[in-house]
């Protein structure tokens, strides 16, 4: 495995504020959370989110920010309505969750990934298409980099992402990895470029020191370290689908 399974900090961290500017649609029983870009395009950004799902304030303003910078944001609910409470209960069984029943694994969610695809390029005009993945996401915006699904892909502390599944990568992907992270520590890194230099894409695994697994969505940006390791995390993804994409 290229990166550890889901634990308890998957699911800790601080609320941030602001005010939403995407809209809500429904593709059968998934919602999703729209953030269109200034002007029309047809690139456009599949946004993965970690278990805190597409309702969180957090993932809503990270899509619109994406949508600033020109490209048509898509983030479905991967859980089907039963996302993990940020915060959780000391109570709250996270694998109970994961492997159910019903469960949060690739047989339930790998149809809802598949579906929004074939929507954005079917009826949305969608010609070219990045994934975003963070935390529980990224395992997907790997799982699917490959020719007809995601073009390009740009993960954060990745968790629950199989060697093989990094292996068959068909095309860029970058890595933001936080410094302290149990689920993506350095061996899983390190484990990481070696696979990665062996797929022939083109790949980049920035580190960022002071900050912990769930950074780049959860982080207390009061602290001045963190916040910096957050936007920067943020302009790396957009920087390499300005690239890439």
């Amino acid at each position: 495995m290229a990166s550890n399974p889901p634990a308890a900090c998957c699911t800790i961290g601080v609320t941030h504020e602001g005010n939403p500017k995407g809209s809500f649609k429904q593709l059968g029983d998934v919602e999703l959370y729209i953030a269109h870009p200034p002007t029309k395009t047809t690139r456009a950004i599949l946004f993965l989110t970690d278990v805190i799902g597409h309702r969180f304030i957090n993932a809503q303003l990270i899509a619109d920010q994406l949508a600033a910078n020109g490209y048509l944001v898509v983030m479905p609910d991967l859980f089907h309505n039963d996302p993990v409470p940020l915060n959780r209960p000391a109570n709250y069984d996270l694998m109970a969750w994961l492997n159910g029943p019903p469960g949060h694994l690739p047989p339930r969610v790998d149809p809802v990934v598949k579906a929004v695809l074939a929507e954005m390029r079917e009826n949305m005009g969608c010609e070219r298409i990045g994934a975003v993945g963070y935390c529980f996401g990224a395992k997907y915006a790997v799982r699917f980099l490959r020719p007809g699904d995601v073009d390009v892909a740009y993960v954060a502390h990745p968790s629950f992402v199989d060697a093989d599944e990094l292996a068959g990568i068909r095309g860029p992907l970058s890595i933001a990895a936080a410094e302290t992270d149990a689920i993506f520590p350095a061996a899983k890194r390190h484990e990481s470029e070696g696979i990665l230099v062996k797929t022939g894409q083109a790949y980049q695994i920035n580190l960022f020191s002071g900050v912990e697994h769930g950074f780049a969505v959860r982080a207390d940006i009061t602290k001045p370290v963190v916040r910096f390791a957050k936007e920067s995390a943020f302009t790396q993804a957009v920087v390499w689908f300005n690239q890439h994409l």
